[in-house]
C-alpha cells in the first residue's frame, strides 16, 4: 500500500456563527465568492413536500448553455466583451476538464479569465503566467489570469493581440464549455452561441422523503452538542444515498449517527445539478428562512452548496486544485431564531476559505 494512502489528507474547515439580523453578517459576500457551483442540496426535517414558495425557487434556477468544442479565443471576440463580459455576471467554464490533468478555463463573473495549463501549453500560449502553487516537485503547472475589463486588454491594444495571436494561432485551445449569463443576460450571448453547436439546459431537480431518520441532536443554535465534523460526515452521508445504520461491527460500513441523536419521523431530501448561479442560491436561502418563520415547530434546516471540483478556481479568484477529492463546499444551518452557522470546506490543494 501506497504511503500516502496510509496518512489522511489535509482539509481545511472553517466554521462562523451569526444572525440574518447582524447587518454585520458577511453571507451574502460569501455566497457570491463560490462562482461556479454544481450542486446544492437542502434537508428540511419533519417535511414530507416542499411548499409551494419553496417549490417555485426550487424549479425556477437559471437556465445554462452548453458549447461544444469552443475554441478559447472566442471568449476574446470584441462583440462577445462589450455585449456580456464588460456588462459583467457572465459565468463560463470548461466542461469535463480535469484540473491535474487537462488544460482547464474560467470566465468569472468579474471579468477575469483564468487558464489553468500544462507546462507545453503554457510556453506555447507566450503568455505571462506563474507556476501553480500546487506543483509537487517541478513547474508543470502553470495559471494564466487575465482581468479582461483592463483598459490594457483593450481590443487593439498590445496586450490584448498577444494574448489572441496565444490562443487561436499557436496553442489552439478549445474545450467543451458551460456558459450562462446573469440576470437574464442569454440574448447577449446568441451571437457567440450561433457560430458553434450550442444546448440549453435547466438545472435538475430531485427530491427524496425520509422516514424514521436517525438524526444529531441539534438541541439549539449554538451546536454545543453536536460535533461539526460528525454533522457533515452524517449530511455528506445522507446526500449520498449512505445508510448511517450501521453497527460499529459492520465490515461494510462503520459509519454511524453520532450522539447525542434523535429520530426524525420524516424529512425532505432535496437537490438541484446544474450550473448553478450564486444569486438563485441566495433566493433559495431567503426562501428557506421564510419556511423556517412560518411552519413550527420546526427549528432547523441546512443547505450545502458544492464547486466544481475541476474548477481552475474556487473561492473569490484563488486557486483551485485537486489531491483525492476537489473539495470547495460550504453547508449553511438555519435556526427559526434568525441564527444559522457556516461552514466552509476544502481539501488540501486550496486556500484557506474567506
Amino acid at each position: 500500500m501506497s504511503a500516502d494512502l496510509d496518512r489522511t489528507p489535509r482539509s481545511l474547515l472553517v466554521r462562523e456563527r451569526s444572525s440574518f439580523l447582524d447587518q454585520r453578517n458577511r453571507l451574502s459576500s460569501q455566497v457570491e465568492q463560490l462562482h461556479f457551483n454544481y450542486k446544492v442540496s437542502v434537508l428540511l426535517p419533519e417535511c414530507s413536500s416542499a411548499p409551494s414558495h419553496l417549490d417555485t425557487v426550487l424549479n425556477s434556477f437559471s437556465s445554462f448553455y452548453l458549447i461544444r468544442k469552443l475554441p478559447v479565443y472566442e471568449l476574446l471576440d470584441k462583440d462577445f466583451l462589450e455585449t456580456a463580459v464588460y456588462h459583467g455576471s457572465v459565468y463560463g467554464l470548461s466542461y469535463r476538464t480535469r484540473i491535474d490533468e487537462d488544460n482547464c478555463v474560467a470566465l468569472l463573473p468579474n471579468g477575469h479569465l483564468s487558464l489553468s495549463l500544462d507546462k507545453d501549453s503554457f510556453q506555447l500560449l507566450g503568455f505571462e503566467g506563474k507556476p501553480s502553487r500546487f506543483n509537487q516537485r517541478t513547474s508543470s503547472r502553470y495559471v494564466v489570469s487575465v482581468d479582461l475589463t483592463d483598459s490594457c486588454m483593450a481590443p487593439g491594444g498590445r496586450s490584448y493581440h498577444r494574448l489572441l495571436t496565444g490562443l487561436k494561432s499557436r496553442l489552439h485551445l478549445e474545450a467543451d464549455f458551460l456558459l450562462t449569463h446573469h440576470p437574464g443576460g442569454g440574448a447577449s450571448l446568441q451571437a457567440l452561441l450561433s457560430r458553434y453547436d450550442w444546448s440549453e439546459h435547466r438545472p435538475e431537480v430531485s427530491r427524496r422523503t425520509l422516514t424514521d431518520l436517525s438524526c444529531p441532536a441539534l438541541l439549539t443554535s449554538d451546536l454545543q452538542s453536536c460535533d461539526p465534523h460528525s454533522f457533515l460526515e452524517w449530511l455528506g452521508a445522507l446526500d449520498a444515498h449512505v445508510s448511517c445504520e450501521n453497527d460499529s461491527s459492520s465490515f461494510l460500513s462503520s459509519l454511524t449517527c453520532s450522539e447525542p441523536k434523535m429520530t426524525l419521523s420524516r424529512a425532505l431530501s432535496v437537490s438541484v445539478c446544474g450550473l448553478l448561479l450564486p444569486h438563485d442560491v441566495h433566493r433559495l436561502l431567503q426562501q428557506i428562512r421564510c419556511y423556517l418563520e412560518r411552519l413550527q415547530p420546526v427549528s432547523w434546516a441546512s443547505l450545502t452548496v458544492h464547486g466544481f471540483v475541476d474548477s481552475p478556481v474556487s473561492w473569490g479568484g484563488s486557486e483551485h486544485g485537486f489531491l483525492r477529492g476537489g473539495e470547495n463546499f460550504y453547508t449553511l444551518l438555519m435556526f427559526d431564531d434568525h441564527t444559522y452557522q457556516l461552514h466552509l470546506a476544502t481539501g488540501a490543494y486550496d486556500g484557506c476559505p474567506p
